[in-house]
């Protein structure tokens, strides 16, 4: 809380200068978007991820054999550029590696680049090598790729059972809801999202960071009202900053 009134008073401090407005209008779009959807990522979240990122491709090109180094990098880009996860992943696998943390993370990126008939076949013979692997994370990873698909009935299956082995996920019961919905059981998905957003709200405040923007999808417009008032909140700076300049 302290940190917090210390960030504000030196926002107040600065808005009679430019970067001052500049910067009170980014830090109130970044918690207006904390607040609410949860789009953007954590400034040092992101500029860690960034570094480790150049110093495992600068580890590969100087020792491309390392495959330690391959498989975190692939971790790394799984989210932004699937394509080349895949691409690494793939190579630890061809040369022998057939655990099920790497070949899940191949099923993964395949699945997130658009293989969708390959990534089913991997991400299945993980599940079978390693059925409860990370509390439920490949039955989470074939909901969406079965959702995306349009195998309602194929991603209700997977999607309950992780539910039932990870009773607290927001993510899980949202994507739940999307299959009830596609099956046409429009008050399964009416109840499963209530569920979604009462286990949002007991949930502590690390876990509501990490499932804010899937709870966000279950409120929508709840989210959108507090986005849209860190947007106004912005926008009184700019004027605020504009009339002291003008002389208005």
């Amino acid at each position: 809380m302290t940190q917090t009134w210390l960030l504000w008073y030196l926002l107040a401090s600065l808005t009679g200068h430019p970067l001052g407005v500049l910067l009170a209008i980014l830090v109130i779009g970044w918690l207006g978007d904390r607040l609410s959807f949860g789009w953007l990522p954590s400034p040092l979240r992101l500029m860690a991820r960034l570094r480790r990122i150049g110093e495992l491709r600068r580890t590969l090109a100087t020792n491309p054999h390392d495959r330690r180094a391959r498989l975190e990098l692939a971790d790394l880009l799984l989210k932004r550029r699937p394509q080349e996860a895949a691409a690494l992943a793939r190579q630890n696998v061809e040369a022998g590696d057939e655990d099920v943390p790497t070949v899940f993370l191949l099923g993964a990126a395949l699945a997130r680049s658009g293989s969708l008939e390959r990534a089913e076949q991997v991400l299945s013979f993980a599940e079978k090598a390693e059925p409860g692997f990370r509390m439920g994370e490949i039955d989470l990873e074939l909901g969406r790729l079965r959702l995306a698909r349009g195998d309602f009935d194929g991603a209700q299956e997977v999607l309950t059972r992780f539910v039932a082995q990870r009773p607290g996920t927001v993510e899980g019961r949202y994507l739940l809801a999307r299959a009830l919905a596609g099956r046409g059981d429009l008050e399964g998905a009416r109840r499963v999202r209530a569920e979604g957003w009462r286990e949002y709200r007991t949930l502590p405040r690390f876990r509501r960071r990490e499932e804010r923007p899937f709870a966000a999808r279950l409120r929508p417009l709840r989210s959108a009202l507090v986005l849209g008032v860190a947007v106004a909140a912005a926008l009184l700076v700019l004027y605020s900053f504009g009339a002291h300049l003008w002389g208005g």
